[in-house]
């Protein structure tokens, strides 16, 4: 069995696709979650191609419930988990008085409760394995949001400021706690709002990823809590 397991959310492609590839390629055991139960699966072959050992949980993060089941299916499988990456999310584009209130409740349920939910799921868990580390992906636009980004924005920033109050609570658990904040990601989602986007401006995902898993070094202990921008 690993001796470290990964938990990622909107695992089938773009950054959490990614993220997955790379902390399998360091030997953890990953277990990925999305809606796409086709796409995870393609996702889930490409992990296991590449070496790594995977779980995939097709399930929808905007229902709070399926938070505890996703960190069940990973201990029941796994044993533990030490790394959970909440990535799943959405974002909507658009004046403000053109957001439907579908889109904003989605906004609501996928960047903020989810996050929560996930986070509280893990963390008795992490508690008795005496620590762990959880990732919350953030945006740039938490920050300096483009016009029309108003809802995810603010998500965003919510995501950041989030993590840095869980860090202090998890801090004398051993249980660290960063946002990531990217910039434009070369993604299907950031094409479908802005297509037209320089090419040259954007992060590759794997860029992405190499700082989340950089992050689950003992050595940024010390930087708990805070918000990592990763710009072009």
């Amino acid at each position: 069995m690993p001796t470290r397991t990964c938990v990622i959310t909107g695992a089938s492609r773009g950054i959490g696709l990614a993220t997955a590839l790379r902390f399998a390629k360091d030997g953890y055991a990953v277990v990925g979650a999305a809606r796409d139960a086709t796409g995870l699966a393609a996702a889930a072959k490409q992990i296991t191609a590449s070496g790594g050992e995977c779980e995939a949980v097709a399930t929808d993060m905007a229902v709070p419930e399926n938070a505890g089941r996703l960190i069940d299916a990973a201990v029941q499988r796994f044993g533990r988990v030490d790394v959970l990456v909440n990535n799943a999310g959405c974002a909507p584009l658009g004046p403000i008085d053109e957001i439907s209130a579908a889109e904003f409740e989605q906004t609501y349920r996928l960047n903020i409760a989810a996050v929560f939910h996930t986070t509280q799921a893990v963390w008795p868990v992490m508690k008795r394995q005496g620590g762990g580390v959880i990732v919350n992906i953030s945006s740039v636009a938490s920050v300096d949001p483009f016009a029309g980004f108003a809802v995810y924005g603010a998500s965003k920033a919510w995501v950041s400021l989030f993590s840095q109050a869980v860090a202090a609570e998890g801090q004398p658990l051993g249980i660290r706690v960063f946002a990531v904040a990217p910039g434009a990601v070369e993604t299907k989602l950031m094409r479908s709002a802005f297509p037209d986007f320089p090419a040259d401006r954007t992060l590759a995902p794997e860029e992405v990823a190499a700082v989340i898993h950089g992050l689950c070094d003992e050595t940024w202990t010390h930087c708990t809590g805070q918000t990592i921008f990763v710009r072009k």
